[in-house]
């Protein structure tokens, strides 16, 4: 079980439906993801401990999990998301899905300019490719 779908359970716990949230069961907009990942921040704020459901969610868009969670990793930090939030309502596999987009988000702020070269290296070689 990796560690965010472990329970996390305390009198400042707070449970955030990800479906009441964005008013929708598709999660695919990254709009609908800042609302989430804006909900998540909010609790922290207040010192709250975040049990995230994604009962009855349906489709998955990278931008949507990166934009609900994976963006929590530029705010707060990495020992703070890991012990206040849980999630909930997952099958495994797209659990494993939210922990790729979280690798890759945070590898990405340990170093922003290197994936921007690689981005307009394969653009341009792609452009070359033509």
């Amino acid at each position: 079980m990796s560690s965010l779908t472990a329970s996390t359970q305390n009198t400042e716990t707070v449970t955030l439906s990800v479906t009441e949230i964005i008013n929708d069961n598709l999660c695919i907009t990254c709009e609908a993801g800042q609302q989430v990942c804006s909900a998540i921040a909010a609790a922290f704020r207040e010192g709250k401990n975040v049990v995230l459901s994604f009962k009855d969610c349906e489709d998955f868009t990278r931008g949507f999990l990166s934009e609900s969670i994976a963006q929590l990793y530029e705010y707060f930090p990495e020992e703070q998301i890991r012990n206040r939030l849980s999630i909930v309502d997952i099958d495994s596999e797209d659990a494993e899905y939210i922990e790729n987009v979280i690798y890759w988000r945070r590898r990405y702020l340990e170093d922003p300019e290197r994936f921007k070269e690689a981005a307009r290296e394969s653009l341009c070689a792609e452009d070359n490719d033509e």
